[in-house]
């Protein structure tokens, strides 16, 4: 089968296309026919091993002292079930699902294996596999730091990096929880993060939010590009900050689950700026490295 095999740390081109063995399901596990996947922040962040130096030992220790570990990346999939393992119940062969592989990476290929209990669901009816793909990083992340945050009811939230991947996901979640919501994006991007639900918006090339004086009950930072110290005088007294920078978000069938419920009720919305053959990841790479997207870049597997 074909992957996308990170050579080492370093630019876009040390990605290269290689055959790898196809995987054998085990007695509990899953293979999938990957039809599409996405090239992520959480990609590039251990592509180039570009973290502030702080962490930088310890990122290396975990993934790799030389190069990636792990060195077929990709962290989100969409497909078909291919095989069983003959424990495996919850899944049958043709079942078309959608699946986070996580810390594991291992989406940039073929075909992927996965127990049948890890994160997995079945594919909204009403999108195609490529707005599949597109559901769980963002979905999940952005699930995940709101919850931190205790999204609720009437809160006012400002989502700084609203038209990212993570971002896009933010608002459609806090609204769906019943918040009030300020996305700080461009101007080029306001209209799209309009469109998700935000209340109103504000463009960071014209604006300082920090300026304002406005109070959020929280702001959640989907890019790590600012501080909590920076913005203290814009959280009201018991106000959150939250940041895509502090920690990993956690995974569960559980909320691939829900996520994928709100897509089939329509009212959750993969966002997909570009898509790419996989013959072209680099391509997607060096997009993502630009770090203005909107929403998710997609690859085409099969």
């Amino acid at each position: 089968m074909k992957a996308a095999v990170c050579t080492r740390y370093g630019p876009p081109e040390v990605v290269k296309i290689e055959e790898r063995p196809k995987p054998i399901p085990k007695d509990n596990e899953i293979l999938i026919r990957v039809y599409t996947t996405t090239v992520s922040s959480g990609d590039i962040r251990i592509r180039s091993a570009n973290v502030p130096a702080l962490y930088k030992p310890m990122m290396l220790l975990l993934y790799g002292i030389n190069k990636p570990r792990k060195p077929v990346l990709g962290t989100e999939l969409s497909g078909r079930v291919a095989a069983v393992g003959k424990n495996v119940t919850a899944f049958k062969e043709g079942d078309a699902v959608f699946a986070m592989t996580g810390m594991n990476f291992g989406a940039h290929t073929e075909y992927v294996v996965l127990p049948e209990d890890g994160n997995i669901a079945p594919k909204p009816e009403n999108i195609n596999y490529e707005q599949a793909a597109a559901i769980s990083f963002g979905g999940i992340s952005a699930l995940h730091f709101l919850r931190k945050g205790q999204v609720q009811q009437g809160k006012k939230i400002l989502i700084y990096g609203a038209s990212g991947s993570v971002g896009t996901s933010a608002v459609q979640l806090a609204k769906h929880f019943g918040a009030h919501v300020t996305g700080v994006c461009s101007d080029d991007n306001a209209q799209l993060v309009k469109s998700l639900g935000a209340d109103c918006t504000i463009d960071y090339a014209v604006e300082d939010f920090r300026t304002h004086g406005t109070r959020y009950d929280m702001i959640f930072d989907a890019v790590g590009k600012i501080s909590k110290s920076s913005c203290k005088n814009n959280l009201t007294p018991n106000g959150k900050f939250v940041t895509v920078e502090t920690g990993v978000a956690r995974e569960s069938a559980e909320d691939m689950r829900f996520l994928g419920q709100l897509v089939q009720s329509d009212k959750f919305k993969p966002i997909i700026d570009r898509t790419y053959a996989l013959e072209h990841i680099v391509d997607a790479h060096a997009y993502v490295d630009i770090g203005h997207k909107r929403g998710n870049v997609v690859i085409r597997v099969s």
